[in-house]
């Protein structure tokens, strides 16, 4: 097999290696088909049945009540920032929304298009390095929105803002579906694009409360509303097949691991010994999010001069340690460590950091 890296790249980001394996054993003959997934009909039974498969294993892995619709829609989550607003705007009500960070900002953007839009908190004024605390939204608002973790800013909400009963709650879960449990009676709408935490990109997953799916107004473009979807089974026009079919494989090792309990353990370790290695480093390495706001998928760090992080980046892909240049809103350095980063990449990452520390102060 050809030498593989340890990708950190923030998106798209790391499969795990027997879903890619399992992938290639089937590509040219599909169930049985003869032909690759790629060229199947979707309506196709053996199709039909990877959607039914990818979506009874999300409502098994996250423990998606019936209520809620699971939906795969094409466009990535920035075709989710407009339609939200588009689906969940009433008539003479705010939405709110939280800033903590790029994807937000421009959520944020979007909404605007579809009516008057409140930014209740911001962490913007310390360029995004916290998740603001003791968050509450309004009452008699359309939605409360929230971008759960901040894959530029390696910030990642902690606690379940405050939402009036009859508020739904909205999050962006791109970077972190599935990182750790979560209840989804809790949320309205969740969204994430795939290629983060799920799959390839291509496709974005959608959880939305059925009775939320009346909201659109009659006018909206059919291929706009989350309704048309819901009616399909996401199957209204060709969905993205391969990423979907990705998902599915991803999803049943995600199960076969042990599920999102085992995913959280794991990420937490992941996490610590990044951290640990920050944390140590006297100052060599500075940690861009507050303690208390640290991401459990993306560790973002700065050094002394943009030259050294250079050097540091040019040093890891040496070593296979690939993605690690951070984003040019922060700079610095990047180490995204979504559900499928093994331990194993972790460790060879923090040995070399200590390495690169002793050989550069």
């Amino acid at each position: 097999m050809t030498k593989r890296v340890f990708n950190f790249y923030p998106g798209p980001a790391t499969l795990p290696l027997p879903v890619l394996e399992r992938a290639r054993e089937e590509f040219l003959d599909f169930a049985g088909t003869g032909m690759s997934v790629i060229e199947i009909s979707h309506r196709s039974k053996e199709w039909e049945k990877v959607m039914t498969d990818a979506t009874n294993l999300v409502r098994e892995l996250m423990g998606v009540p019936q209520e809620y619709k699971v939906l795969w829609l094409s466009g990535g989550a920035s075709t989710q920032f407009f339609m939200v607003p588009l689906n969940l705007q009433q008539q003479g009500k705010v939405m709110e929304y939280v800033n903590t960070g790029g994807w937000s900002t421009k959520a944020i953007k979007e909404a605007k298009h579809f009516g008057d839009v409140e930014v209740i908190a911001s962490s913007e004024e310390e360029n995004f390095s916290y998740i603001p605390k003791n968050v509450e939204f309004s009452e008699d608002i359309a939605f409360a929105h929230i971008t759960s973790n901040n894959t530029l800013y390696g910030t990642e909400w902690g606690y379940m803002p405050k939402v009036p009963k009859d508020v739904p709650l909205v999050s962006d879960m791109s970077s972190s579906i599935m990182d750790r449990p979560i209840n989804v009676k809790e949320f309205g709408v969740i969204y994430a694009g795939a290629q983060k935490n799920l799959g390839p990109a291509g496709v974005t997953l959608v959880i939305v409360r059925e009775d939320l799916l009346d909201r659109v107004p009659e006018r909206a473009p059919t291929m706009q509303k989350w309704k048309t979807h819901a009616e399909n089974d996401s199957l209204y026009n060709t969905p993205p097949v391969f990423p979907i079919y990705i998902c599915k494989l991803a999803l049943d090792y995600m199960k076969e691991i042990g599920g999102v309990k085992e995913l959280e353990k794991r990420n937490v370790e992941k996490a610590e010994v990044i951290y640990d290695v920050i944390d140590s480093s006297d100052g060599f390495y500075k940690g861009h999010a507050r303690e208390d706001s640290r991401s459990l998928m993306n560790i973002t760090f700065t050094m002394a001069s943009p030259e050294l992080e250079d050097k540091c980046v040019k040093g890891g892909t040496v070593r296979g340690l690939i993605g690690l240049k951070g984003h040019r809103s922060v700079g610095g350095m990047r180490a995204s460590i979504y559900n499928a980063m093994p331990l194993e990449g972790v460790k060879k990452l923090a040995e070399y950091l200590k390495e690169f520390q002793a050989e550069n102060q």
